[in-house]
C-alpha cells in the first residue's frame, strides 16, 4: 500500500520516484542553496552608482538609502548616500553620513575629497581647501585630490553673485 501511494504519488508530481521529496515538491524545489547570496545588497550600490554617473541624483539617494536599510554601516553606502545628499542640497542628511564615516573611513583620502567637495557645495572655500589639502597629502598622485584642488583655486577666482545680480544685462 505504501508502494502504492508513493507511485501515485510521483505520477501526480509527472516524474519518477527520486522526483520526490518530503516536502510534497519535487527534488528540484528543494536544492542545496548554500553558494547564493542571502541578499543582493550588492546589486543596490551597483545601480545606485550607475544613477549617480548619470547624474539621476535623486534616485541614487533613493537607492543608497535601501542599501543602508540593508546594510546601515556600509562606508561605501554612506560616501554615496552622502555625496548623493549633496548634490541635492541636502546638506543635513549629508552631514549625517559624514558623521558616521568619520570613525570608520575619516583618514581615507576618498572621505577628504568627498567632504570637501560638500565644503564647496556649501561655499565654505577655507575649510574645503583643507579637507583637499589632507587628501593630497595622503597621495599626492591622486588625480581626483589635484583636480579638487584645482578646482577649488577656479572656484576662488570667481565672484560669488547673489540671485538677480544680473538682471540689469
Amino acid at each position: 500500500m505504501i508502494v502504492a501511494v508513493t507511485f501515485s504519488l510521483a505520477a501526480c508530481a509527472g516524474g519518477t520516484i527520486g522526483d520526490v521529496s518530503s516536502f510534497g515538491e519535487s527534488a528540484g524545489a528543494v536544492r542545496d542553496t548554500a553558494n547564493r547570496a542571502y541578499y543582493p545588497d550588492d546589486e543596490l550600490l551597483v545601480s545606485a552608482k550607475v544613477q549617480f554617473e548619470q547624474g539621476n541624483y535623486g534616485r541614487a539617494y533613493s537607492m543608497y538609502e535601501k542599501a543602508l536599510g540593508v546594510v546601515p554601516d556600509d562606508p561605501q553606502a554612506l560616501l554615496g548616500y552622502a555625496a548623493s545628499a549633496d548634490m541635492l542640497r541636502r546638506f543635513d542628511k549629508s552631514d549625517e553620513a559624514y558623521s558616521k564615516l568619520r570613525p570608520m573611513i575619516g583618514n581615507r583620502i576618498e572621505f577628504h575629497n568627498n567632504y570637501g567637495y560638500s565644503l564647496l557645495l556649501r561655499g565654505e572655500l577655507v575649510a574645503a581647501r583643507n579637507q583637499f589639502l589632507r587628501a593630497y597629502e595622503i597621495d599626492p598622485t591622486n588625480e581626483f585630490a589635484a583636480n579638487n584642488l584645482e578646482m577649488l583655486r577656479n572656484s576662488v577666482n570667481y565672484p560669488k553673485r547673489a540671485p538677480g545680480d544680473l538682471r540689469s544685462i
